[in-house]
């Protein structure tokens, strides 16, 4: 009887947030993510834009939990919620949310599994398409530049999974500019030490020679996509100061 009373107390004071966090995963993680009790928290997290930065700390624990455990597809799980959330919040609040988000993003980009660099560099590009209202005074993301410029310049074999990192490396440079390029608050991407990673590893899966499947020629395309995002950007900067 007591073991029930503590049990009791115990849920009643737990913070609605956590319960709500908790009731996302499955008793079996192959089920994947609970979408009805998804949308529970993708509302609760809407109504209540102050508990953002709660939820999001919350999710960094949990993943960081199942990073550690190899707990693989319950961080697929982690960052799926997280995608969603991202895309569910109102502008002006995402600040409260992006800390966590990036937080997670960077420990899956430390990971020696490409498999979960690849997922982090999706959810950043997904993270690097919204518009934010709110300006950033502290954000940063010369992490983000280094590693993805790394992949880049990936060697692991097999071939495909080289190409896939490759893409991805190439995708999230893509992202960071594409958050930095038109905020002056942010990090200069053109800064010398941020040109000096970037730039050679896009020549360098530029003059990867044999290109004989779709996707080296699909490695290939978006690194020509991407030096043209950049040729983009410079021309944009020089007409603004021209006038």
């Amino acid at each position: 009887m007591p073991d029930m009373f503590c049990a009791c107390c115990f849920n009643a004071c737990r913070p609605r947030y956590k319960e709500l966090v908790d009731n996302i995963f499955p008793a079996n993680p192959q089920d994947g993510l609970m979408k009805s009790n998804m949308d529970k928290l993708t509302f609760y997290a809407m109504s209540s834009p102050e508990k953002l930065d709660r939820i999001g700390e919350y999710l960094a624990q949990k993943l960081n939990k199942n990073i550690y455990r190899r707990q693989k597809r319950f961080v697929y799980i982690s960052m799926e919620a997280l995608d969603q959330l991202l895309l569910a919040c109102h502008a002006q609040t995402l600040n409260l949310f992006v800390e966590s988000f990036l937080k997670m993003v960077q420990k899956l980009l430390e990971c020696q599994e490409p498999d979960l660099q690849i997922l982090a560099t999706q959810s950043f590009v997904k993270f690097a398409n919204i518009e934010e209202d709110t300006p950033s005074y502290h954000r940063g993301y010369d992490f983000f530049v280094s590693k993805f410029s790394a992949m880049c310049h990936n060697n692991e074999d097999p071939v495909d999974v080289r190409i896939r990192v490759r893409l991805a490396g190439i995708k999230g440079l893509q992202g960071v500019v594409r958050k930095t390029v038109s905020d002056d608050l942010q990090v200069n991407i053109w800064d010398q030490t941020h040109m000096d990673k970037i730039v050679p590893s896009l020549l360098f899966n530029m003059q990867e020679q044999g290109l004989v499947n779709i996707r080296m020629k699909l490695l290939y395309l978006f690194t020509l996509n991407t030096v043209f995002i950049f040729v983009k950007g410079v021309f944009s900067i020089l007409c603004v100061h021209a006038f």
